[in-house]
Formats: C-alpha cells, sequence, structure tokens
C-alpha cells in the first residue's frame, strides 16, 4: 500500500507524529493509500522551510522562475495519463474527464503565470512638473494555500502557480480526502529543480493542518477554496491577524432558460452543466429556472437525456459519472434528496443510490438526480447540495425569475440561455453573481477574474488578478 509523503524543504518526509490516515477509493469503497496525519509542528518545519527560502526566490530573475515553472508544465504534460488515473482513483471522476479537464488545466494554470510574470506592468503617474510616482508590486513572504478535494489538482495549481510565480514561496494544504496528486506533484517539482522551500505540501486534516496554516503568524497571505463555513472560520481567525485573504466559497448557480434559446445548444450543455463531475463543480446550474411556455418541453427531453447517463466504474470510458468523492458525502447527498420530498418535490428521475455490480459494489454512486415542484425559497434550492441533484422551476417574467435567482445568500456564478442580446446583457448585469454564463458554460479565459458574492467568497483568482493578490504594492514618489 502506497503511503504518501509530505513536501518539506524540497524532499519526501513522514510526518512527525509518524501517524497516519487511511485514504479511500470512492469506485470501490476500500482503503488504498496512506495520508499523512500531520500538525502544527509539521506546519512549523514547512514555515520554516518556506521563510527561508523567500529571500533567494523572491530576487529570483522573472525567467529564470518562468523557465522552472515551464519545466513542470512539460512534466505534468509528459505524466497526463498517470495523474489522470492517479485523480480517478483518488476522486471518484471519471478517468476521460481527468485527461480532459483537470490535468491539461492543471497544465495551462503553471503555463498561464509562468508567462504572466513576463508580461505584467506597473503603473507610473506624473504630477505636471512636479514628481513621478511609480508603482512596484513585490511579494509578500511565506502564503498560505489551501485547495478543495473536487478538482483537486487544478485547483491546488490554480493557488501554487500564481504564488510562486510572483516570488512568494508557500505552504500548501490539499484536501486529506483526494492528497494523491498533490503528492505526484510534489515528486515533479523535485524532478524540475523548484529551489528546497519554495512550495512545500503538508498533508493532513482541516483542523489540524488548515487550521495551523491560518493561524500561524509567519503566513501573511491566505488563498482558500471550499465550503462557506470554512471560510467563515478562516475569516474569523485570520482577520484579527490582519492577513490578506482570497476566499472562494460555495455557490447555488442558477441556469436561466429563456423560451428563445438555441434549445438544442441549450440542452446538451445543461446535461454537462448539471452532472460533470458528478455534479460536485462549485460552478454546476444546480437550480434550472424555464420559461414556462417551454417548460414540458424541456422537462421531458432533460429527463429523457439524463436516463441514459451512464453511471459506474470511473475507468470506463462510457460512464459519464463516476463515484461521490466519499461515503460522507454521499449520504449528504442522499439526505438533501429526501428533505426535497418532504418539502413537497417530486422526482422526475434518479434519486437513489446507484448499485453497481462487481468489485464496485461498496463504492459510492448516486444516479443524476432531476426533481420538480419544490418552491423557490425551501432549503433544498437555497442550500449548496455539490452532487448530482438539479431542480425544475417554471417562470413567467424576468423579473420573478430574478427575484427567484438571487434569492440565495450565494453568488458565484450563472447561467442565462437567450439568443436577445439586449435580454443577455439586461439579465446579466441584474443577477447578483461574480460570473454569468450566456449561451454557453464553464467556457474559461484565464486572463478573467474568477470568484463570487455575497456568501461565495472575498476577492478573486485568475488572471492578474492572482498575481496582484499575492503581491504588495508599493508607491514611490519622487519629486522633480
Amino acid at each position: 500500500m502506497l503511503t504518501i509523503k509530505n513536501y518539506i524543504n524540497g524532499e519526501l518526509i513522514e510526518p512527525i507524529a509518524k501517524s497516519y490516515i487511511d485514504n479511500y477509493n470512492p469506485a470501490t469503497g476500500a482503503v488504498y493509500s496512506l495520508i499523512p496525519d500531520s500538525d502544527e509542528r509539521d506546519v512549523q518545519l514547512a514555515v520554516t522551510a518556506a521563510t527561508a527560502a523567500f529571500p533567494s526566490w523572491s530576487i529570483t530573475p522573472k525567467n529564470e522562475r518562468s523557465a522552472i515553472l515551464i519545466r513542470i508544465v512539460q512534466l505534468i504534460e509528459k505524466n497526463l495519463e498517470k495523474l489522470a488515473i492517479a485523480e480517478s482513483i483518488d476522486n471518484g471522476k471519471p478517468v476521460w474527464l481527468a485527461k480532459m479537464v483537470d490535468i491539461p488545466r492543471a497544465a495551462s494554470n503553471f503555463h498561464f503565470y509562468a508567462t504572466a510574470i513576463l508580461h505584467d506592468a506597473t503603473e507610473t503617474h506624473t504630477m505636471e512638473n512636479t514628481a513621478i510616482n511609480y508603482t512596484v508590486r513585490q511579494p509578500i513572504g511565506v502564503a498560505g494555500c489551501i485547495s478543495p478535494w473536487n478538482l483537486p489538482l487544478y485547483l491546488f495549481t490554480w493557488k501554487i502557480a500564481p504564488a510562486i510565480a510572483s516570488g512568494n514561496c508557500v505552504v500548501a494544504k490539499p484536501s486529506e480526502i483526494t492528497p494523491m496528486t498533490a503528492f505526484l506533484l510534489s515528486e515533479i517539482c523535485i524532478e524540475a529543480g523548484l529551489p528546497k522551500g519554495v512550495l512545500n505540501i503538508v498533508h493532513g486534516y482541516g483542523h489540524k493542518v488548515g487550521s495551523a496554516i491560518t493561524a500561524h503568524p509567519h503566513i501573511p497571505i491566505i488563498s482558500f477554496t471550499g465550503g462557506t463555513k470554512t471560510g467563515a472560520e478562516i475569516a474569523r481567525v485570520a482577520a484579527p491577524m490582519f492577513k490578506k485573504l482570497s476566499l472562494e466559497l460555495g455557490g447555488k448557480n442558477p441556469n436561466i432558460i429563456f423560451a428563445d434559446c438555441d434549445f438544442d445548444k441549450m440542452l446538451k450543455t445543461t446535461i454537462n452543466s448539471s452532472f460533470s463531475n458528478q455534479g460536485e463543480i462549485c460552478l454546476c446550474g444546480s437550480r434550472i429556472f424555464i420559461e414556462r411556455s417551454i417548460y414540458e418541453k424541456f422537462k421531458t427531453e432533460f429527463v429523457a437525456q439524463t436516463k441514459k447517463l451512464k453511471v459506474g466504474n470511473p475507468a470506463d470510458d462510457t460512464n459519464r459519472l463516476g463515484a461521490i468523492v466519499s461515503k460522507q458525502h454521499m449520504e449528504k447527498i442522499l439526505s438533501y434528496i429526501e428533505l426535497s420530498k418532504q418539502e413537497g418535490g417530486s422526482i422526475l428521475c434518479g434519486g437513489k443510490q446507484a448499485l453497481i455490480a462487481g468489485e464496485f459494489e461498496k463504492g459510492w454512486y448516486i444516479e443524476p438526480t432531476i426533481i420538480e415542484g419544490l418552491a423557490y425559497d425551501c432549503r433544498t434550492n437555497q442550500e449548496e447540495i455539490f452532487g448530482p441533484v438539479v431542480t425544475l422551476t417554471p417562470f413567467d417574467t424576468e423579473e420573478e425569475v430574478l427575484k427567484m435567482a438571487n434569492s440565495t445568500i450565494y453568488g458565484l456564478a450563472a447561467t442565462v440561455w437567450t439568443e436577445n442580446l439586449t435580454k443577455a446583457h439586461r439579465v446579466a448585469n441584474d443577477l447578483h453573481s461574480g460570473i454569468v454564463w450566456v449561451n454557453c458554460w464553464l467556457l474559461r479565459d484565464l486572463r478573467t477574474p474568477f470568484g463570487g458574492v455575497k456568501s461565495s467568497g472575498v476577492g478573486r483568482e485568475g488572471g492578474f488578478e492572482a498575481l496582484h493578490f499575492f503581491t504588495e504594492p508599493k508607491n514611490v514618489c519622487i519629486k522633480l
């Protein structure tokens, strides 16, 4: 059985306590590796290493930092198959999805920031014949990066790449549920020649490792992606310490479908936006609002197409949905399906655990589920489920659907389907959301800011927003 190790000061080492956590394969429900059960002592080792590495790394020329990151890109691409299989075994997602999305995006994250630092520019402001001001951006120091389990390597690198590209050193914690590709990234960083201490990866539980990173006095900047409740706790601890924070939190995203949409394109994309990655993407459109004149047509076609989706062995490329990431999360999703029935909802398809025969019979699978007949403000429509569960709600007017769409505490992403350009702009403007996709979903330009409003988070990731987050601006004024 493989034993994962921490990556501290350029080396793979055991946790100080020599204690480990079982790591499960969601497809089979069986333990297949061991994860370090690290604590604040391991975090302190990592902070010490990062602190020692920072003075040299922060002044390493940008072209040299860029070259090292490009080597990491090349090694990720070289090991795409290995990383995709590891991601699937660890997370439960289909191998084909990891090959197509997760691992290529991890490489793209490093590539984007490896090149972005070569083209970033600072500002100057001239005061007429009096003075000239110029702004420099300097790396901050040791950054704490904490990532979730749903897109493990994808979102892990989304934080690490801009942090180290801009000259910071990092103490990172992947989810203890899906640590494998972070461990493999450690090996890649060693092979790529990343200097010791620039990136340190400490595995373990959130209440031990995550809390120690958040509270550490020598980690002045925290980037976190995960649940809103955990984000609130991080903010509670970090705010009195005046740490710089980026919190990408939960979502309960509306998918608004007007009658004048391109129906076929909308239907195909809505299947993806509802059930991709078993619905375990913070950007999935879990609340589908359909203009009443096409409601019955949409419901009939959407249910028919959903029933065709195969659930099962993630290594089988014919399966559209793999396993849910953990038994605990599967039980949470199933509890919300039961809640929807109590709230008056009708299950149109799915609604129960998918039972897979043979070696996968003890795995954690859920049938893609569609529910109708619920009030827009019931718990099922207000709380984040984070699984292959969507609700259908008809609407009559723009005003009505905007009221329903904006009714949750979340505001991460939204999707709008209409061929009317004026309507598209109008609705996008009035949605309380950090991201709005019109006639598409998950179409991402890495230069654009990413993040939500309300309880969906604080700050923005992506593009130069991330580079600027991981640096501190300093204005220099020179009198002429």
